[in-house]
Protein backbone atom coordinates (compact mmCIF):
# COMPACT_ATOMS: atom_id res chain seq x y z
CA UNK A 1 0.00 0.00 0.00
CA UNK A 2 1.39 3.37 -1.05
CA UNK A 3 0.00 6.87 -1.44
CA UNK A 4 0.36 8.80 -4.68
CA UNK A 5 -0.64 12.34 -5.63
CA UNK A 6 -0.39 14.61 -8.63
CA UNK A 7 -1.31 18.16 -9.56
CA UNK A 8 -1.39 19.67 -13.05
CA UNK A 9 -2.03 23.41 -13.07
CA UNK A 10 -4.04 25.12 -15.79
CA UNK A 11 -4.10 28.51 -14.05
CA UNK A 12 -0.69 30.24 -14.05
CA UNK A 13 -1.65 32.26 -10.98
CA UNK A 14 -1.44 29.05 -8.93
CA UNK A 15 2.11 28.19 -10.05
CA UNK A 16 3.79 29.88 -7.02
CA UNK A 17 1.65 27.63 -4.79
CA UNK A 18 2.44 24.31 -6.48
CA UNK A 19 4.99 23.13 -3.93
CA UNK A 20 2.77 24.05 -1.01
CA UNK A 21 -0.36 22.46 -2.46
CA UNK A 22 1.43 19.26 -3.47
CA UNK A 23 3.14 19.02 -0.07
CA UNK A 24 -0.19 19.12 1.76
CA UNK A 25 -1.60 16.47 -0.57
CA UNK A 26 1.33 14.13 0.05
CA UNK A 27 1.44 14.62 3.82
CA UNK A 28 -2.23 13.68 4.01
CA UNK A 29 -1.29 10.29 2.51
CA UNK A 30 1.37 9.53 5.17
CA UNK A 31 -0.46 6.58 6.71
CA UNK A 32 -0.48 4.84 3.33
CA UNK A 33 3.33 4.64 3.32
CA UNK A 34 5.65 5.84 6.10
CA UNK A 35 8.92 4.30 4.82
CA UNK A 36 10.05 6.92 2.29
CA UNK A 37 8.68 9.81 0.28
CA UNK A 38 9.46 11.86 -2.77
CA UNK A 39 8.24 14.69 -4.96
CA UNK A 40 8.97 15.80 -8.52
CA UNK A 41 8.38 19.47 -9.35
CA UNK A 42 8.26 20.74 -12.91
CA UNK A 43 9.37 24.35 -12.63
CA UNK A 44 10.71 27.03 -14.88
CA UNK A 45 13.71 26.59 -17.12
CA UNK A 46 16.29 29.06 -18.39
CA UNK A 47 16.63 29.13 -22.18
CA UNK A 48 19.36 26.81 -23.36
CA UNK A 49 19.90 25.36 -19.89
CA UNK A 50 19.42 21.89 -18.42
CA UNK A 51 19.73 20.57 -14.88
CA UNK A 52 20.28 17.40 -12.96
CA UNK A 53 19.27 16.54 -9.42
CA UNK A 54 21.78 14.37 -7.57
CA UNK A 55 21.74 12.71 -4.14
CA UNK A 56 24.56 11.83 -1.79
CA UNK A 57 24.79 9.82 1.42
CA UNK A 58 27.73 12.05 2.34
CA UNK A 59 26.85 15.51 0.99
CA UNK A 60 29.45 17.32 3.08
CA UNK A 61 32.14 15.54 1.07
CA UNK A 62 30.49 15.05 -2.32
CA UNK A 63 29.06 18.56 -2.71
CA UNK A 64 32.08 20.43 -1.38
CA UNK A 65 33.80 22.20 -4.27
CA UNK A 66 31.57 20.50 -6.83
CA UNK A 67 31.10 23.56 -9.03
CA UNK A 68 34.86 24.10 -9.13
CA UNK A 69 35.57 20.49 -10.00
CA UNK A 70 33.02 20.61 -12.81
CA UNK A 71 34.70 23.78 -14.08
CA UNK A 72 38.03 21.94 -14.17
CA UNK A 73 36.28 19.28 -16.27
CA UNK A 74 35.27 21.98 -18.74
CA UNK A 75 31.69 22.44 -17.54
CA UNK A 76 30.44 25.81 -16.32
CA UNK A 77 27.70 25.07 -13.81
CA UNK A 78 25.73 26.53 -10.93
CA UNK A 79 25.12 24.23 -7.96
CA UNK A 80 22.34 24.62 -5.40
CA UNK A 81 22.61 22.36 -2.35
CA UNK A 82 19.48 21.16 -0.56
CA UNK A 83 20.41 18.81 2.29
CA UNK A 84 21.34 15.44 0.73
CA UNK A 85 20.44 16.64 -2.78
CA UNK A 86 21.96 19.17 -5.13
CA UNK A 87 20.65 20.71 -8.35
CA UNK A 88 23.24 21.42 -11.03
CA UNK A 89 22.36 23.81 -13.88
CA UNK A 90 24.47 24.01 -17.03
CA UNK A 91 24.35 24.49 -20.79
CA UNK A 92 21.88 21.98 -22.24
CA UNK A 93 24.42 20.72 -24.75
CA UNK A 94 26.57 19.47 -21.86
CA UNK A 95 24.14 16.93 -20.37
CA UNK A 96 26.15 13.91 -21.52
CA UNK A 97 29.39 15.53 -20.40
CA UNK A 98 27.93 16.28 -16.96
CA UNK A 99 26.87 12.67 -16.48
CA UNK A 100 30.33 11.43 -17.48
CA UNK A 101 32.06 13.99 -15.27
CA UNK A 102 29.97 13.09 -12.23
CA UNK A 103 30.75 9.39 -12.68
CA UNK A 104 34.44 10.28 -12.70
CA UNK A 105 34.76 13.02 -10.05
CA UNK A 106 31.86 12.07 -7.74
CA UNK A 107 31.28 8.32 -8.21
CA UNK A 108 29.26 8.03 -4.99
CA UNK A 109 26.46 10.41 -6.00
CA UNK A 110 23.23 9.12 -7.52
CA UNK A 111 21.24 10.81 -10.26
CA UNK A 112 17.64 11.45 -9.23
CA UNK A 113 16.50 13.12 -12.44
CA UNK A 114 17.53 15.34 -15.32
CA UNK A 115 16.00 17.59 -17.95
CA UNK A 116 15.09 21.19 -18.57
CA UNK A 117 12.42 21.62 -15.89
CA UNK A 118 12.18 18.71 -13.44
CA UNK A 119 13.70 18.53 -9.96
CA UNK A 120 13.26 15.33 -7.93
CA UNK A 121 13.69 15.04 -4.17
CA UNK A 122 13.29 11.76 -2.31
CA UNK A 123 14.55 10.23 0.90
CA UNK A 124 13.77 7.72 3.63
CA UNK A 125 11.35 9.21 6.15
CA UNK A 126 7.89 10.66 6.57
CA UNK A 127 6.46 13.00 3.94
CA UNK A 128 6.39 15.96 6.34
CA UNK A 129 10.11 15.53 7.04
CA UNK A 130 11.04 15.09 3.37
CA UNK A 131 9.01 18.16 2.40
CA UNK A 132 10.67 20.27 5.11
CA UNK A 133 14.15 18.93 4.41
CA UNK A 134 14.11 20.10 0.79
CA UNK A 135 12.02 23.25 1.11
CA UNK A 136 9.38 21.87 -1.24
CA UNK A 137 6.65 24.22 0.00
CA UNK A 138 8.44 27.25 -1.44
CA UNK A 139 8.86 25.72 -4.90
CA UNK A 140 6.81 26.97 -7.84
CA UNK A 141 5.99 25.14 -11.05
CA UNK A 142 3.44 23.99 -13.58
CA UNK A 143 2.84 20.44 -12.37
CA UNK A 144 4.20 17.80 -10.03
CA UNK A 145 3.75 14.30 -8.64
CA UNK A 146 4.49 12.72 -5.27
CA UNK A 147 4.65 9.35 -3.51
CA UNK A 148 4.81 7.99 0.00
CA UNK A 149 5.95 4.38 0.14
CA UNK A 150 5.19 1.27 2.12
CA UNK A 151 7.86 -1.14 0.90
CA UNK A 152 6.64 -4.64 0.08
CA UNK A 153 9.05 -6.11 -2.49
CA UNK A 154 12.37 -4.29 -2.10
CA UNK A 155 14.49 -2.56 0.51
CA UNK A 156 13.73 0.78 2.11
CA UNK A 157 16.39 2.96 0.51
CA UNK A 158 16.63 6.36 -1.11
CA UNK A 159 17.04 4.77 -4.54
CA UNK A 160 13.98 2.61 -3.89
CA UNK A 161 11.83 5.64 -3.13
CA UNK A 162 9.62 7.18 -5.81
CA UNK A 163 9.42 9.05 -8.18
CA UNK A 164 11.51 7.04 -10.63
CA UNK A 165 13.07 8.89 -13.52
CA UNK A 166 14.56 7.06 -16.51
CA UNK A 167 14.45 9.79 -19.16
CA UNK A 168 14.84 13.54 -19.48
CA UNK A 169 11.98 15.39 -17.75
CA UNK A 170 10.17 12.08 -17.22
CA UNK A 171 9.15 10.45 -13.95
CA UNK A 172 6.62 8.02 -12.53
CA UNK A 173 4.97 7.11 -9.23
CA UNK A 174 3.25 3.78 -8.77
CA UNK A 175 0.89 2.05 -6.38
CA UNK A 176 0.75 -1.70 -6.96
CA UNK A 177 3.04 -4.46 -8.15
CA UNK A 178 4.01 -5.83 -11.56
CA UNK A 179 4.30 -9.55 -12.24
CA UNK A 180 6.31 -9.45 -15.50
CA UNK A 181 8.89 -6.83 -14.56
CA UNK A 182 11.86 -9.22 -14.68
CA UNK A 183 11.19 -10.28 -18.26
CA UNK A 184 10.44 -6.73 -19.29
CA UNK A 185 13.65 -5.50 -17.62
CA UNK A 186 15.69 -7.94 -19.71
CA UNK A 187 14.01 -6.73 -22.90
CA UNK A 188 14.63 -3.09 -22.00
CA UNK A 189 18.29 -3.75 -21.19
CA UNK A 190 18.66 -5.24 -24.66
CA UNK A 191 17.21 -1.99 -26.01
CA UNK A 192 19.85 0.00 -24.13
CA UNK A 193 18.02 1.02 -20.94
CA UNK A 194 19.91 0.97 -17.63
CA UNK A 195 18.59 0.43 -14.11
CA UNK A 196 19.66 1.56 -10.64
CA UNK A 197 17.42 -0.77 -8.60
CA UNK A 198 15.49 -4.05 -8.68
CA UNK A 199 12.23 -2.16 -8.12
CA UNK A 200 9.38 -3.05 -10.46
CA UNK A 201 8.29 0.58 -10.62
CA UNK A 202 11.59 1.57 -12.20
CA UNK A 203 10.84 -0.95 -14.95
CA UNK A 204 7.49 0.73 -15.58
CA UNK A 205 9.21 4.12 -15.84
CA UNK A 206 11.82 2.72 -18.24
CA UNK A 207 9.11 1.10 -20.37
CA UNK A 208 7.41 4.48 -20.84
CA UNK A 209 10.75 6.16 -21.61
CA UNK A 210 11.54 3.53 -24.24
CA UNK A 211 8.11 3.89 -25.84
CA UNK A 212 8.32 7.69 -25.97
CA UNK A 213 11.79 7.39 -27.50
CA UNK A 214 10.06 5.60 -30.38
CA UNK A 215 7.98 8.72 -31.05
CA UNK A 216 4.91 8.11 -28.91
CA UNK A 217 3.51 10.83 -26.67
CA UNK A 218 2.77 10.07 -23.02
CA UNK A 219 -0.86 9.14 -23.69
CA UNK A 220 0.14 6.64 -26.38
CA UNK A 221 2.85 5.14 -24.18
CA UNK A 222 0.39 4.67 -21.31
CA UNK A 223 -2.04 2.98 -23.69
CA UNK A 224 0.69 0.54 -24.67
CA UNK A 225 1.37 -0.18 -21.00
CA UNK A 226 -2.10 -1.66 -20.66
CA UNK A 227 -1.11 -4.43 -23.10
CA UNK A 228 2.53 -4.90 -22.12
CA UNK A 229 2.51 -4.65 -18.29
CA UNK A 230 1.00 -7.39 -16.13
CA UNK A 231 -0.05 -6.93 -12.53
CA UNK A 232 -1.80 -4.36 -10.39
CA UNK A 233 -0.93 -0.73 -11.01
CA UNK A 234 -2.01 2.83 -10.77
CA UNK A 235 0.53 5.12 -12.43
CA UNK A 236 0.81 8.89 -12.28
CA UNK A 237 3.41 10.15 -14.73
CA UNK A 238 4.97 13.50 -15.53
CA UNK A 239 6.80 14.78 -18.60
CA UNK A 240 8.13 18.24 -19.42
CA UNK A 241 4.67 19.46 -20.40
CA UNK A 242 2.40 16.49 -19.70
CA UNK A 243 0.61 14.67 -16.90
CA UNK A 244 -0.93 11.23 -17.23
CA UNK A 245 -2.83 8.64 -15.18
CA UNK A 246 -3.68 5.02 -15.89
CA UNK A 247 -5.02 2.08 -13.86
CA UNK A 248 -4.82 -1.61 -14.72
CA UNK A 249 -7.96 -3.40 -15.97
CA UNK A 250 -8.88 -4.70 -12.49
CA UNK A 251 -8.22 -1.34 -10.79
CA UNK A 252 -8.04 -2.64 -7.23
CA UNK A 253 -5.81 0.21 -6.07
CA UNK A 254 -7.79 3.25 -4.90
CA UNK A 255 -7.77 6.43 -6.96
CA UNK A 256 -9.73 9.65 -7.27
CA UNK A 257 -9.41 12.64 -9.59
CA UNK A 258 -10.72 16.20 -9.61
CA UNK A 259 -10.78 18.83 -12.33
CA UNK A 260 -11.61 22.53 -12.35
CA UNK A 261 -10.75 25.41 -14.66
CA UNK A 262 -7.60 25.86 -12.54
CA UNK A 263 -6.15 22.34 -12.23
CA UNK A 264 -6.35 18.59 -12.57
CA UNK A 265 -5.58 16.67 -9.37
CA UNK A 266 -5.03 13.03 -8.45
CA UNK A 267 -4.98 11.33 -5.07
CA UNK A 268 -5.03 7.77 -3.80
CA UNK A 269 -7.89 8.95 -1.60
CA UNK A 270 -10.21 11.96 -1.72
CA UNK A 271 -8.81 13.35 1.52
CA UNK A 272 -5.62 14.23 -0.38
CA UNK A 273 -7.65 16.73 -2.41
CA UNK A 274 -9.85 18.38 0.20
CA UNK A 275 -7.67 21.46 0.73
CA UNK A 276 -7.28 22.36 -2.93
CA UNK A 277 -8.82 25.70 -3.93
CA UNK A 278 -12.32 25.38 -5.32
CA UNK A 279 -12.50 21.64 -4.68
CA UNK A 280 -16.14 21.99 -3.63
CA UNK A 281 -16.98 22.96 -7.22
CA UNK A 282 -14.69 20.46 -8.94
CA UNK A 283 -15.75 17.58 -11.14
CA UNK A 284 -14.68 14.61 -9.01
CA UNK A 285 -14.56 11.05 -10.30
CA UNK A 286 -12.90 7.67 -9.90
CA UNK A 287 -10.69 7.00 -12.94
CA UNK A 288 -11.98 4.07 -14.96
CA UNK A 289 -10.03 0.80 -15.26
CA UNK A 290 -7.83 0.42 -18.36
CA UNK A 291 -8.42 4.04 -19.32
CA UNK A 292 -5.71 6.61 -20.02
CA UNK A 293 -6.13 10.18 -18.77
CA UNK A 294 -3.68 12.63 -20.28
CA UNK A 295 -3.17 16.39 -20.19
CA UNK A 296 -0.45 18.42 -21.90
CA UNK A 297 0.31 22.13 -21.62
CA UNK A 298 1.74 22.12 -25.14
CA UNK A 299 -1.49 20.66 -26.55
CA UNK A 300 -3.90 22.83 -24.57
CA UNK A 301 -6.37 24.78 -26.65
Amino acid sequence: MCGIVGLFLKDKSLEPQLGNLLSDMLITMTDRGPDSAGIAIYGGSAEGKAKVTIQSANPGVDFDGLAGDLDKAGIKAHVWIKSTHAVIEFDASKLGAVREALERIRPAVRLMGSGETVEIYKEIGLPKDVVARFGVRSMSGTHGIGHTRMATESAVTTLGAHPFSTGADQCLVHNGSLSNHNNLRRELVREGMTFETQNDSEVAAAYLTAEMAKGKDLGQALTGALDDLDGFFTFVVGTKSGFGVVRDPIACKPAVMAETDQYVAFGSEYRALVNLPGIENARVWEPEPATVYFWDHDKAA
